[in-house]
């Protein structure tokens, strides 16, 4: 029986070009020929509409909730889950339904950004920077709540709006910075806690894939391959694989499939057994 299902979400996200969806099927076709799995793709795919939150998320809506759907009956079969995606903006939809799933799971979040914004208090209007305020409940979303900010381990945040900064300041999410030693500070944040875990690449070191946003200072191959090794120690409920795109803007190469997933192996391999 296999116990890993494989998603690919195809849906609007937010999106502000197509090589994030495009990113999300060269990711999950990579992933169906390595774990010899076979994908479900959810959502339609749709030109970008480049509008502010509230546009962005109505237009999402019916592709976040037939994702919500899906992982619901994946969870409530008791298999583990593993999902490509463009953007971030889709675990808006994803988180509720983990945590209704495994309430005492803690997400670790892998982002150059915090993801903590709000309506409110956002300058850009950008969907993909309020996922963790609207799981938590903080701005309703219409998609399920149910995140306790404090359940949140932000590894390699390091480009943080002031409220962002005032909320892992406060003790909400807590950050595990990018830097040497990243695989003992990340083991001591999360204990043996299960985790849920959500990758974004433009944690990375600008220039290792291509993604859409590239703060400098973020994670090595290295570094990344050593905080999945930890993470593989616990029990892992799911991993969301975003923002990695198809091609690199300035000179159109294609990105580097095979060496990121040979860096995410010890989750990969941990989802798989």
């Amino acid at each position: 029986m296999t116990t890993l299902a494989l998603t690919v979400f195809q849906g609007r996200a937010g999106d502000r070009n197509p090589r994030g969806a495009a990113g999300a099927l060269a990711v999950g076709a990579a992933l169906e020929a390595r774990l010899d799995l076979r994908a479900e793709r959810v959502g339609a795919p749709a030109p970008p509409l480049a509008a502010g939150w509230s546009e962005e998320l109505e237009a999402a809506r019916p592709g976040l909730e037939a994702l919500a759907a899906r992982l619901d009956a994946v969870l409530a079969d008791g298999k583990a889950s593993l999902v490509t995606q463009g953007r971030c903006a889709t675990s808006i939809a994803a988180l509720p339904v983990v945590l209704r799933h495994h309430p005492d799971a803690l997400i670790v979040w892998f982002d150059a950004h915090g993801d903590c914004n709000q309506p409110a208090q956002s300058t850009t209007g950008y969907l993909g920077g309020m996922v963790l305020t609207g799981a938590a409940g903080v701005w309703d979303t219409g998609l399920g709540r149910g995140l306790d900010l404090t359940d949140v381990v932000l590894v390699g945040a390091r480009d943080l709006d002031p409220c962002e900064a005032a909320l892992v300041a406060a003790g909400g999410p807590r950050l595990v910075a990018a830097g040497s030693g990243i695989g003992p500070r990340l083991a001591a944040a999360i204990g043996d806690r299960p985790v849920y875990v959500h990758l974004d690449c433009d944690v990375l070191e600008p220039g290792l894939v291509p993604t859409e946003y590239s703060v400098e200072d973020g994670l090595s191959f290295d570094d990344l391959r050593e905080a999945c090794a930890v993470l593989a120690g616990n029990q892992v409920i799911g991993l969301e694989i975003a923002e990695f795109e198809d091609v690199f803007v300035r000179t159109g190469a294609p990105g580097d499939v095979g060496a990121l997933l040979d860096v995410l192996a010890p989750l990969l391999d941990r989802l798989a057994a």
